[in-house]
């Protein structure tokens, strides 16, 4: 999940007149590396889809336009969550101030179990498109991602001053992506063996309602820009939201575009599942650029961009630990020790409890990305879920009745797909671990004389 510093390795604190071009550069490496994990998620979320429909390509492309709905939808939700909270603070300030301090909690621990999903799910997709390009490494495919592992909590040490380059690892992704789709379209290298429909064992309406929840893995991230704006300290409220809407406009177009895209030209080419040392996605790269420098960049840019989603959540993740183990003026929930910070300001040994997490469901899932997508869009849509049901009781309170009711079928079809994906069985862990984590903050909070402001703990994460 990226909640990215890359405001903060940008531009030093500035008025709120500064000038516009340097306002637009603030603004691409903002956006473009708040983005990086949402973008990142369609390296796995169409060939999750896909196995999910047992390899029936004739409902992958309904399959995914019902994912970019829902994403709609939820990006709907934190449009309205920046406007109403322009310092930041995303479902967890919208829970406290709707509910009470004490739901605020909810949203927190999903979202310290995202953090380690995305980390963990992000280092195997990594591992998986460094082993599409180089199949010698198959056999070490544990020992690599725990490799990369290693060197994005290592990189984490030296604080947010690299942020920058993620946006350019974005953007780079991007544009090959866009350079193998048009020459997919146009001139293939070649078309793949699946047949253009199977038999996904149920019929094909109620296929696509239970294979869609898999895939939501690509709606994670979707919050980060309205936690994210509470970098921006050098702007106003106003230019907070122009940044914050901006962004949510631009993973829209991209992600959704990109998703579309490539569900389409597999679709079309006959991809279809692929082999145990490859990845749907490289296979989709491969059939339309074939062997060369554009399908090498394309894994190249895959796997980077994969990393800087993961070092986006190992600096998210611990700066949330951090926010919650307090400072001298803001009493915390958590043991100080989690506070200690390098002069880098990176929480160490927060990050050090991120890296044990990781390492751990890495190794349970053998380093494959696909046994980890199950769990992935569960904990997330806890907070969702929250943030939807929330602003849907704003909503009422003004008087909105059209908002209200958008906002209250927004949360049927959120917790519909939560319910799907718990109706897996295993995906119930991440529920677990997430009610776990919260009922435990709950406790410490209580215990600490339930101290005022927690509502606005993702803000100070970021702001810190």
């Amino acid at each position: 999940m990226t909640l990215s510093k890359a405001a903060a390795a940008t531009s030093a604190p500035v008025s709120t007149g500064m000038r516009t071009p340097r306002r637009s550069v603030l603004f691409f490496a903002f956006a473009f590396a708040v983005i990086a994990d949402p973008v990142s998620s369609v390296a796995y979320a169409i060939e999750a889809a896909l196995r999910a429909l047992h390899g029936d390509l004739a409902l992958l492309l309904p399959t995914m336009s019902l994912v970019i709905g829902l994403v709609v939808v939820v990006t709907a939700n934190y449009w309205q969550l920046v406007r109403r909270f322009p310092k930041g603070g995303g479902a967890a300030a919208a829970a406290g101030r709707a509910f009470g301090a004490r739901w605020t909690f909810l949203p927190i621990g999903a979202l310290v179990v995202d953090f380690v999903l995305t980390i963990g799910i992000s280092i195997a997709a990594a591992a998986s498109a460094v082993i599409a390009l180089f199949p010698g490494l198959a056999p070490i495919r544990i020992p690599l991602a725990l490799l990369l592992l290693l060197v994005v909590a290592g990189l984490t040490w030296f604080g947010h001053g690299g942020r920058l380059l993620f946006a350019v690892m974005t953007v780079a992704f991007v544009l090959i992506s866009v350079a193998v789709l048009v020459l997919g379209f146009a001139s293939p290298h070649a078309t793949g063996q699946a047949p253009a429909t199977a038999d996904p064992g149920r019929p094909a309406v109620l296929a696509v309602v239970l294979a869609f929840p898999v895939a939501m893995a690509l709606a994670t991230g979707i919050e980060a820009p309205s936690t994210a704006i509470a970098q921006l300290g050098q702007l106003d409220d106003t230019h907070r939201r122009r940044f914050g809407r901006g962004t949510l406009a631009l993973l829209l177009i991209i992600v959704g575009g990109l998703t579309l895209a490539l569900t389409a030209l597999a679709v079309q080419l006959h991809v279809g599942i692929p082999g145990a040392d490859s990845t749907q996605i490289a296979d989709i790269a491969h059939a339309a650029a074939g062997p060369g420098r554009l399908y090498d960049a394309f894994q190249l840019t895959s796997a980077l961009l994969l990393l800087a989603a993961a070092s986006s959540s190992f600096q998210a993740g611990p700066g949330l630990l951090k926010a919650l183990a307090g400072t001298a003026d803001r009493p915390g929930v958590l043991p100080p020790v989690l506070g200690r910070s390098n002069r880098h300001h990176t929480p160490y040994w927060s990050v050090v409890v991120y890296l044990a997490a990781a390492a751990l469901i890495i190794v349970a899932a053998a380093g494959q990305e696909q046994e980890l997508v199950l769990f992935y869009a569960v904990a997330v849509f806890v907070s969702f879920l929250v943030g939807l049901v929330a602003m849907a009781r704003f909503a009422r309170q003004e008087r909105k009745t059209a908002l209200a009711w958008l906002n209250g079928l927004a949360a049927v079809a959120v917790a519909f797909t939560l319910a799907v994906n718990l109706l897996r069985g295993w995906p119930m862990l991440s529920l677990a671990a997430a009610l776990l984590i919260a009922g435990g903050l709950y406790a410490r909070w209580t215990q600490a004389g339930r101290p005022t402001g927690i509502e606005d703990v993702e803000a100070h994460a970021e702001a810190d």
